[in-house]
């Protein structure tokens, strides 16, 4: 079974390279020329656990390659998925005249039966105007091709979306006829032999789903975040309320940790374009303006504690990050918290040195040289007057706090994700704030 996938961000590369671990013969085509070009030099444009690993085996045994050109390779395929991206405008909505753009190209090109499937992150609506895409380019040219369409929302979580695709907790599709059905149980059925399920709805209700999903992730979130602070005003431990509360089998534990927001490149996104549908619809999603807002404000609660800390004052201080990227596991910088605090302590005339194991040069890309890059998580603690933990990188979890301790002008440590217990502070002597619990003091 052949399949095209246009589009080489992060889905549609991650979604093509496991079709093809299961078997099928997948063309990834993107017109960013020189994107094409390092794939098939084996160069990954994102970090993503496995993911190089897996592109390296299936273009070896020629189950998966790369092109420029959807004109060059749409003929006898079955499925086409666009995967392209959908940045936000101005005003939040989901820009999709990459999608648009693909589905002309496809009308363009197309000369058998073909389902196209979006695969993008798109509004309520968008695979009808899809297929009115390419049915006007078809029309142009005076043929009778049929094709269906189908949506098919990703749920993929960066740093785990190799695991995500292969084993999936559910997959969702959104159809309107036997064919698009038939064919896309077809493409799916590796991935379902341990019993995980294959969910078909109609196309609006897929494409909604999608934005229910990262909508009420980001509400949890947003959640907890708020009870951490008011944890700290009234004296409670929101780590311990955390476990209360997660042990409740209708809230769960996932997504109810807190820290610094979230960030990336799905919540904001969705949460923004959803916002904006229901304001199309004269419709105001309320709980959902609050989670944004609640998440803008907790992306400055570090560097208000250390405004605090320093008694307003921190014009020449130098401060270590450890962590940049919006979560472990990924190099993605998109909307992370790091960056809102980093330019706040550059305006607030701070120096700051930075360390993350992948995402040091992704980081230089968006703000180059405004901050010293160290080359260990070590090199990022000298002579600065705090550490700040922004990401919570595994790495990050057993340091030396002896070596700290030496290597630190002040041991003053600024946690935004809370993997250090109030004990061992206590015991290596290091003042401590983190997020919904009070501060550890030493005793001068």
């Amino acid at each position: 079974m052949k399949i095209v996938v246009v589009g080489t961000g992060y889905v549609g590369l991650v979604t093509g390279t496991c079709f093809a671990e299961a078997g099928l013969s997948v063309i990834c085509v993107d017109v960013d020329e020189q994107m094409i070009v390092n794939l098939k030099n084996g160069i990954v444009p994102i970090y993503e656990p496995g993911l190089k690993t897996m592109i390296d085996r299936n273009t070896e045994k020629g189950r998966l390659s790369f092109s420029t050109s959807i004109k060059e390779n749409i003929n006898g395929a079955e499925v086409v998925f666009i995967a392209v991206g959908t940045p936000p405008d101005e005003d939040g909505s989901a820009d999709l005249k990459y999608v648009l753009e693909a589905a002309r190209e496809i009308g363009r090109n197309m000369n058998n039966y073909l389902l196209v499937v979006t695969k993008s992150t798109v509004p309520v609506g968008t695979a009808m105007h899809v297929k009115a895409a390419i049915q006007d380019e078809l029309d142009k040219r005076g043929s009778n091709v049929t094709f269906d369409v189908a949506s098919n929302p990703e749920f993929l979580k960066e740093g785990n979306a190799i695991d995500d695709f292969m084993k999936p907790d559910r997959i969702v599709i959104g159809i309107e006829s036997p064919e698009a059905e038939s064919l896309m149980q077809k493409l799916y059925k590796p991935f379902l032999l341990n019993g995980h399920p294959l969910i078909f709805m109609d196309i609006p209700s897929a494409e909604m789903t999608k934005y229910a999903a990262n909508a009420l992730l980001a509400t949890k979130i947003s959640f907890i975040n708020d009870i951490s602070n008011l944890c700290e005003i009234v004296g409670a431990d929101v780590n311990m309320v955390r476990k209360g509360i997660g042990s409740d089998t209708r809230i769960g534990t996932k997504f109810i940790y807190p820290g610094v927001g979230y960030g990336g490149s799905c919540f904001p996104k969705d949460l923004k374009a959803l916002i904006k549908t229901g304001r199309d619809n004269n419709y105001l999603l309320r709980i959902l303006e609050a989670v944004e807002q609640v998440n803008e404000y907790q992306k400055n609660v570090i560097f208000n504690k250390v405004l605090i800390s320093f008694k307003g004052d921190i014009d020449g201080k130098t401060f270590g990050l450890w962590g940049l990227s919006f979560k472990p596991q990924t190099d993605d910088m998109r909307e992370a918290p790091s960056l809102v605090i980093i330019k706040k302590l550059l305006h607030a005339g701070s120096s700051i040195k930075v360390y993350d194991p992948v995402a040091m040069k992704e980081t230089h890309r968006l703000i180059g040289d405004s901050v010293i890059y160290a080359k260990d998580q070590y090199e990022a603690v000298i002579d600065v007057d705090a550490l700040l933990i922004i990401t919570e990188w595994p790495e990050f979890r057993l340091p030396n706090f002896k070596v700290l301790e030496k290597l630190m002008k002040h041991k003053i440590i600024f946690d935004g994700r809370n993997i250090f217990e109030h004990s061992e502070m206590s015991e290596y002597g290091f003042t401590y704030y983190s997020i919904g619990r009070k501060p550890v003091i030493p005793l001068k």
